[in-house]
């Protein structure tokens, strides 16, 4: 059991909002709010002298954001559990959010109750993502791992073999060839050949 409250700092760029999730912590005896910033260069600013053990974090402010807010922190504080809370659940923010290791997801419709066990479970680097991202990220997964046959074409892509070749010596046609590769570029998130065997290589997939 901890001796001292967890150590809470909060980041987002609307006071109305500050003030209304420090009233959520306020009366509890195993959180404390230690500090309160506007924007990611001020929470950068403030972390050191804060010393928080957890980090509510806004993703869209203006100057640095929650993103890059979150890469600097984990890059010079690696010990602080940052918590991602937002109004923003696009497949662009919580995989930008997701990729830089932050502990928890929620939005900010989260129950007060929701709030306070994140932060406790953060700072035991438990995660706790909302349901509705969760279900996201099972979509995302779908979305962007391609299917065995089709990286199977992308490795025969990799290795120089054009259309025609990829269909000789996979039994199947040219016409079938470019599905496979339309999909692959479609997962992958880019347009070509060449960006797509860079990218597959980069992710371990080839």
């Amino acid at each position: 059991m901890r001796e001292h409250p967890l150590r809470l700092m909060i980041v987002d760029d609307h006071p109305v909002v500050r003030d209304g999730l420090r009233g959520m912590f306020e009366g509890l005896s195993d959180i404390e709010v230690v500090a309160e910033a506007g924007d990611g260069h001020e929470a950068l600013a403030m972390a050191d002298s804060a010393r928080p053990d957890v980090v509510l974090m806004d993703l869209r402010m203006p100057g640095l954001d929650g993103v890059g807010a979150i890469r600097r922190l984990r890059a010079d504080r690696p010990e602080i559990r940052v918590i991602v809370l937002t109004t923003y659940d696009s497949d662009e923010d919580v995989s930008r959010a997701l990729a830089h290791g932050v502990v928890g997801y929620l939005l900010k419709d989260a129950p007060r109750e929701d709030l306070h066990r994140a932060v406790r479970t953060a700072a035991q680097d438990r995660p706790m993502i909302a349901p509705s991202i969760t279900s996201k990220l099972l979509g995302l997964r779908e979305q962007v791992e391609p299917s065995p046959r089709e990286l199977e074409v992308l490795r025969l892509v990799a290795a120089g073999a054009g259309n025609k070749e990829i269909a000789r010596r996979l039994l199947i046609s040219e016409t079938t060839v470019k599905t496979h590769l339309r999909h692959v570029f479609g997962k992958l998130g880019v347009d070509n050949r060449a960006a797509a065997v860079v990218t597959a290589m980069k992710r371990g997939l080839i």
